[in-house]
């Protein structure tokens, strides 16, 4: 299960590796782009919310989110997770990815709201301007997070990204 799959840049090398693969977005453009992109032919493409992963899609034994996270807000961080687990199997190995603050040398936080979350200004081909939410979780953070649900976490920071892998623990 792929979350937040955007133009399927990742969807392309992780659908080689699997069986069959969900991949999902909330927004209908970015899939038609994903659904050109190559080694995609086992791969079913949804349009659904991350907050409400609907039952229709099954159960998966892994599940990939890159970069997405960092588009949560704090408050909604248990929201996803818990949307994102109920189509998981307990076992399921998960994979978060996303930009490291290095990535504020070029997008600078320019707001910070009561909640804690950062925003940046992203501009467009067309000139325009855009408040987005991004969002910079620490390690302990992250893994104090995903305590409750995995002893087996794994964060890696790499040069501009950091990567986070945990097994999804039966619930009791």
């Amino acid at each position: 299960l792929e979350v937040a799959c955007g133009t399927g840049y990742w969807t392309q090398f992780i659908a080689p590796a699997t069986q069959s693969m969900v991949a999902t977005d909330a927004t209908a453009e970015p899939l038609e782009f994903a659904r050109l992109r190559p080694n995609t032919a086992n791969v079913c493409f949804a349009q659904v919310d991350a907050y409400n992963i609907p039952a229709e899609l099954g159960q998966s034994d892994g599940a990939f989110a890159g970069l997405w996270f960092s588009h949560v807000p704090i408050g909604s961080r248990h929201a996803f997770l818990a949307s994102l687990h109920t189509r998981l199997t307990p076992g399921a190995r998960i994979v978060l990815l996303d930009n490291s603050e290095v990535q504020c040398r070029d997008f600078p936080i320019v707001e910070r709201d009561d909640d804690g979350n950062t925003f940046q200004l992203r501009e467009l081909r067309d000139s325009s301007m855009h408040r987005v939410l991004k969002n910079f979780p620490t390690e302990p953070e992250l893994t104090s997070l995903l305590a409750p649900f995995s002893d087996r976490i794994a964060f890696k920071m790499l040069e501009n990204f950091w990567l986070l892998e945990y097994e999804l623990q039966e619930t009791s």
